[in-house]
């Protein structure tokens, strides 16, 4: 006979106790994005400064300087930057298909959020026409925090 308020559960399904159970360990995971942008948020908004990592700089060289403002002023209106320095001739030494090659390039110095480089990445890869493109990234360490505040409000979505 069953207990008053027992169920039956289906067979081949878990108990709804080790979903309960399992949602318990997930959701710190889940939700650890969220709570720490939230945490670095606040964290500015009381100290008035900025957090390791909140900001990066990334680097990518250009064949030419038409190719760079092209890139920088996409990415510029696509917010995936909130500025963009263009250094000419830049002197670049580099091993392809195991030669050493020499190279005058377009320095590219993009500021942004840390978390907007992946995007930003993908995107030069996208429109750059290299075969490798040059991309990666610093964090910045430290910075003006009414510079980086700047940043911020530059990158907001319309």
């Amino acid at each position: 006979m069953d207990r008053p308020g027992s169920r039956c559960h289906l067979p081949g399904y878990p108990r709804p106790s080790v979903l309960i159970y399992l949602l318990i360990l997930t959701a710190p995971f889940l939700t650890y994005p969220l709570l720490r942008t939230l945490s670095l948020q606040l964290h500015s908004a009381v100290t008035g400064s900025s957090v390791s990592s909140t900001y990066s700089i990334v680097f990518v060289n250009c064949p030419n300087e038409q190719i760079a403002r092209y890139i920088a002023r996409t990415i510029l209106d696509k917010k995936l930057a909130a500025s963009v320095n263009i250094l000419p001739k830049a002197s670049s030494l580099y091993f392809w298909n195991g030669e050493i090659e020499e190279a005058t390039e377009i320095l590219l110095l993009i500021k942004t959020k840390s978390s907007k480089v992946h995007m930003l990445s993908n995107y030069i890869r996208l429109v750059h026409p290299f075969e490798i493109p040059e991309v990666f990234s610093l964090p910045v360490d430290q910075g003006d925090v009414h510079y980086l505040r700047r940043l911020e409000k530059d990158m907001e979505e319309d």
